[in-house]
């Protein structure tokens, strides 16, 4: 069986139950359960803090996990795992900040003390930088360390920034790393049932961005038609029984579905139907 990493709370855990569902997999019904075996998809579930998903599978405990890549890069596994999907939900940024108008650029930093619950990926980001500032440990509510003195910057994630702004801090700088939900693996490694797996993941994400859109247009007008509406190969074109009119289906990029649609009643077309899609193989 696929051994897989779910995160047990947090952020990522009611949007990953989500898009495995989708996919095709049981999930578990209560939050106590730690494992869950879905036999016939030939996959077992562990519900794991999202912080730890990475050591499991880094250390081949595991063969896959779900976390978030900022998680993923704190963990400094990258020797031994590797993201294998991005999963397109979740997306933070994980930034440097400190109380309005301490700083305006990272190298200011210079000789400072940060404060983060991300020692690893701060740490990598000094190192890269050949910035010299001292990392303090904390394991959460890190906006408060400047009040208290025990500090004079943070790092860390940042979602919308009210969080930040409550506190009475900003961010500043470059960004350190553009976050969000990931798909882990062991490094190299490919086990029975990975193919699957990420197969359908990747048709939930397709299928979240598309919709099905029909409608019936006049044959001379068809080229110009489906000019608006090619799809992602070839559109589906069939005969009606008035022969100067075609059926057309095909699939559009959901944010454009009601631009497209106008399109393509000022151009002539009418019955025009747009269906969700909740499942596709490329």
């Amino acid at each position: 069986m696929l051994r897989i990493a779910v995160p047990n709370k947090g952020a990522l855990a009611e949007a990953a139950r989500e898009i495995l569902q989708e996919a095709g997999y049981r999930q578990r019904r209560d939050s106590r359960e730690l494992v869950l075996v879905d036999p016939e998809n030939q996959v077992e579930f562990f519900y794991l803090r999202p912080r730890d998903i990475a050591v499991y599978v880094g250390q081949g405990t595991l063969d896959v996990g779900l976390t978030g890549r900022d998680l993923f890069c704190d963990a400094q596994v990258g020797d031994t795992a590797e993201e294998v999907m991005a999963l397109g939900f979740g997306r933070s940024v994980f930034r440097l900040a400190a109380p309005v108008g301490a700083f305006s650029a990272a190298g200011e930093l210079s000789g400072r003390r940060i404060a983060t619950s991300y020692d690893g990926l701060l740490t990598a980001y000094l190192e890269r930088t050949g910035l010299d500032a001292t990392v303090v440990h904390l394991d959460g509510a890190v906006e408060s360390s400047v009040k208290l003195g025990a500090a004079d910057a943070i790092a860390d994630v940042v979602e919308t920034g009210n969080t930040l702004r409550a506190a009475g801090m900003e961010v500043f700088g470059e960004p350190i790393l553009d976050s969000e939900a990931i798909m882990i693996g062991r490094r190299g490694a490919q086990p029975e049932g990975l193919d699957v797996l990420l197969r359908r993941l990747n048709g939930v994400l397709v299928a979240r961005r598309w919709v099905m859109i029909d409608y019936d247009i006049r044959r001379e007008l068809l080229d110009r038609a489906t000019a608006v509406t090619p799809g992602l190969e070839s559109p589906t074109v069939s005969p009606l029984r008035d022969e100067s009119m075609v059926a057309v289906r095909s699939m559009v990029r959901k944010g454009d579905a009601n631009r497209i649609m106008d399109e393509l009643y000022d151009l002539g077309a009418r019955g025009i139907l747009i269906s969700a899609i909740h499942a596709i193989r490329l």
